[in-house]
């Protein structure tokens, strides 16, 4: 019994009747201007639904109405955003269809079945009914008063029914297209990878650098010789620096990973790291070319982050160097080649995480990136798929 109950509790039964009964008043207005057209409604909620705006607003009312907690949510199972494509459309037209069919039994029920039960207590007080035709021509009898009740319990029914269907057909209407979930679905997946990748980097940097200042510090304090000593702090200064510099990038990521995936900036906007890489002092010498706003938004968008961390090195490594930069669409796949002197031939700057978190991205594309001595000078050389399936060859 309780369990029947439980509904009635709900705040969202009632938010939910409120959402079937706006369809009906409009309904019912229209009937009073034209009651010889009853089906003109149903017609007009066609080319309606076919407006792309339409079908945010009506996420935005079935999210607040229908499913108040899925407001917010990324992965609502009700969207709230304008349609994309004429299947969304569509679907929006089915949605508005469908509100209107709910709306006749809700409305019918929220007027008729109460005036019912105040027709019942009417005839069991012998004042006659107020001629509904459930109770109309009744001789009066007190048990009519127990029957009041009864319509009452059956317009909460139909209520809470219909509050219920009404939900499950904005999730299939309203609801992301395959489309789109699949696009949330990598989004998701995406930032997983990245949270991933950046757990590495920390415990690779932040253990590395405690690690050499905890062995320094008590081999100074066991040496207690003013020289090492010397030395000993000079290491762990160094080695802080270098920690200090890799927790600022990486806490970077995750600020940025709080955006939307689709706002995190995309080789279309390379120019801006270019000239930020000049402004430190690199001679940068770039070549672009191919359409870059063509390229998918994960490969464009990790792409951006392989360039990012190629120049961070060499601004790290280097210094103030003449750097030759390639940026090439074409033949299906994203080329991406930085190019820099070895001011030292006999460093070694490829064992970072930097460097490694630049084959992981490249490789989650199944693409390919090689970072290393060539020719006597450093070169990260990405080559990107652009279907992102591929392996590059």
């Amino acid at each position: 019994m309780f369990r029947l109950l439980r509904p009635l509790a709900a705040s969202v039964t009632y938010t939910r009747w409120l959402h079937l009964l706006i369809p009906g008043a409009g309904y019912s207005l229209w009937m009073f201007i034209s009651s010889d057209s009853p089906w003109a409604p149903v017609l007009f909620a066609v080319p309606v639904g076919l407006l792309p705006g339409i079908r945010l607003a009506e996420g935005v009312q079935a999210q607040l109405l229908l499913a108040p907690e899925q407001r917010g949510r990324a992965d609502a199972s009700i969207s709230a955003v304008a349609a994309a494509t004429w299947s969304d459309r569509w679907r929006t037209v089915l949605w508005l269809e469908t509100r209107i069919l709910l709306a006749v039994p809700v409305w019918f029920a929220t007027v008729w079945l109460p005036a019912t039960s105040v027709d019942l207590v009417l005839t069991a007080t012998g004042n006659g009914p107020s001629d509904q035709w459930l109770v109309r021509r009744v001789e009066p009898h007190w048990w009519y008063a127990l029957l009041a009740p009864l319509p009452l319990l059956a317009m909460l029914a139909v209520v809470v029914l219909s509050g219920r269907l009404i939900t499950g057909a904005a999730e299939r209407l309203l609801g992301p297209s395959p489309v789109q979930r699949l696009t949330a679905l990598e989004e998701r997946t995406e930032q997983l990878l990245e949270r991933n990748r950046i757990a590495r980097e920390l415990h690779d940097s932040i253990g590395h650098a405690l690690t050499v200042a905890v062995v320094q510090a008590g081999a100074a304090r066991a040496a207690q010789d003013p020289d090492f000593t010397e030395r000993a702090l000079a290491a762990i200064e160094e080695t802080g620096r270098d920690a200090l510099d890799d927790l600022e990038r990486v806490l970077r990521v995750l600020r940025e990973s709080g955006t939307p995936v689709g706002q995190r900036p995309t080789l279309a906007e390379a120019d801006r790291l270019l000239d930020s890489a000049r402004g430190s002092g690199a001679e940068i010498d770039a070549d672009v070319s191919g359409p870059l706003e063509q390229v998918p938004g994960a490969v464009s968008r990790e792409g951006y982050r392989i360039l990012q961390e190629s120049l961070t090195n060499v601004l790290r490594h280097s210094g103030k160097v003449p750097v030759r930069v390639r940026i090439a669409v074409a033949d299906g796949r994203l080329e991406l080649e930085v190019i820099n002197p070895l001011s030292d031939p006999a460093a070694n700057p490829g064992g970072g995480s930097g460097l490694r978190g630049i084959r992981e991205r490249a490789a989650l594309l199944g693409g390919r990136a090689e970072t290393g001595p060539h020719k006597g000078e450093w070169r990260v050389r990405a080559r990107l798929p652009l279907d992102g399936m591929r392996t590059a060859p």
